[in-house]
């Protein structure tokens, strides 16, 4: 996906801070950041998100995405021993 610089400012990310999406507001620094690595003031608002649990949250999002890798794995042993026990049980 192409980012449009026109939105991608200081003023844009506080923005999407002040509206909860840290997330978004973390890619804008990282893209500032990239363009402009000695900035402090970028350097400190990036800091203040991850202060703000954008960290977490990413943590959070990780440990459910295994568990529902874990669930899937489950089904899918479900769905080959059902198969199985179909196969068994039509030989009688």
């Amino acid at each position: 996906m192409m980012k449009d610089d026109v939105f991608y400012t200081r003023t844009m990310a506080k923005v999407y801070v002040e509206q909860g999406n840290l997330g978004k507001a973390a890619e804008i620094y990282n893209y500032l950041l990239k363009r402009e690595p000695g900035r402090q003031d970028l350097i400190d608002a990036l800091s203040e998100i991850e202060s703000k649990g954008f960290n977490k949250d990413r943590e959070t999002l990780f440990m459910l995405f295994s568990e529902w890798i874990a669930l899937l794995l489950k089904y899918n042993g479900i769905q080959k021993l059902n198969k199985l026990k179909s196969y068994i049980g039509g030989e009688r």
